[in-house]
């Protein structure tokens, strides 16, 4: 007998598509992947070169669970000057990848019937990384009418001396949101009134189109509070290298490594050369594939419009958030994918039903291929 804990964890919506995409193209069907989120460019040269002199240099063995002290002071000075949020390179830890940065945060900050607060929508892995802390979640629904912000929502009504964290996803995946400076103060306040952490993912912070990513770890009073958690993937197309990293108060981050040496020892030793390489060299690359994926997102809203659909600009990000008109989500994402040949990822995945999420991760012919054989579905073109 095959024993799982606990049983309600299912598999990522996200990957789970992504796998099905690549076993249509092992069939030579011509499916089209609207549903990653892994960028689809190639990591700028300057990254690969630095990993590769490493490579060269030797640099294979297994590094230091907090991760390379070069790496840590190029993250202390790129939160200082980027993000506002004085810390420490001891202070710091590096992580294969910023989703085991956000599982370690949540799993050692919360405790069996804690209470955690979600945004929805928010992204899909959230919510089973507090159902393995065993803690109770409290789904929070951002307000669709002022773009999925915060909006109407009384979120004084939803907190309380029992939270124990809120995870805030900034800028917003599926929705693109970036929250202002006075949602920011808001939760701050709350966070304060209440003495409750708060673990925030900042993976899209360089890919902002419209208004200005702020840090809530900045804030008055939050530097105590927030674990502030970032990485490579999704800004310097390094999604495959997997590395992330994370600045909270000294006790949490001696947890979060306590953890991390007890599973997954420490991030790759020639790939964390290639992050010196990404924070300290050229940043125009990063600000060139955002001015793509804007124009991408451009293309593929003309698309939906000129259908007869409707969607929102995201102000970061590469998603759509496209409303469809029908709350059978799931069914209507397989549907496509079976008929269409079209890779997407349910709204309900992200905790809201009724809407597809699209990422434009794929160069803009593939784009406008893909999001036209969608709007041939009546549920989309609405």
């Amino acid at each position: 007998m095959v024993t799982t804990y606990p049983p309600r964890i299912e598999p990522s919506a996200t990957v789970r598509m992504g796998d099905t995409v690549r076993e249509f193209r092992a069939r030579d069907v011509d499916a089209i992947n609207l549903g990653s989120g892994s960028p689809d460019f190639a990591t700028p040269e300057h990254i690969t070169e630095a990993a590769m002199r490493a490579l060269g240099e030797g640099h294979t063995r297994m590094g230091m669970t907090a991760g390379l002290p070069e790496l840590r002071e190029a993250i202390a000075e790129k939160f200082a000057a980027d993000n506002g949020i004085e810390t420490d390179p001891a202070s710091i830890g590096v992580t294969p990848g910023s989703k085991f940065a956000l599982f370690a945060a949540i799993t050692q900050l919360t405790r069996e019937g804690d209470e955690v607060v979600l945004f929805d929508p928010s992204w899909v892995s959230y919510e089973a990384m507090v159902d393995l802390a065993d803690s109770d979640i409290d789904r929070v629904p951002l307000d669709p009418e002022a773009g999925f912000s915060l909006g109407n929502v009384e979120l004084a009504e939803r907190v309380s001396d029992d939270t124990r964290a809120l995870v805030l996803n900034n800028p917003v995946n599926p929705t693109g949101t970036v929250f202002s400076r006075a949602e920011l103060g808001e939760i701050r306040d709350l966070a304060v009134d209440h003495d409750f952490w708060v673990v925030a993912d900042e993976i899209y912070e360089k890919l902002v189109h419209d208004g200005e990513h702020r840090s809530i770890g900045s804030l008055s009073g939050m530097a105590d509070r927030t674990v502030t958690v970032n990485g490579f993937s999704k800004a310097y197309a390094m999604s495959g290298w997997r590395l992330g990293y994370y600045t909270a108060p000294q006790p949490v981050v001696d947890a979060m490594r306590a953890i991390q040496s007890q599973t997954v020892s420490s991030a790759t030793t020639f790939a964390q050369h290639g992050a010196v390489a990404a924070l300290e060299g050229p940043q125009t690359p990063v600000e060139e594939m955002r001015r793509i994926y804007d124009s991408r997102i451009r293309t593929a809203i003309d698309i939906i419009e000129d259908a007869g659909g409707t969607v929102s600009r995201p102000s970061a990000a590469f998603y759509l958030f496209v409303p469809v008109s029908t709350d059978d989500d799931v069914e209507l994402a397989e549907t496509i994918l079976d008929e269409q040949q079209v890779a997407t990822t349910p709204g309900s995945a992200f905790g809201v039903s009724g809407y597809l999420r699209l990422a434009c991760t794929i160069p803009e012919e593939r784009i406008k291929e893909g999001v036209t054989r969608l709007t041939e579905c009546p549920h989309v073109a609405v």
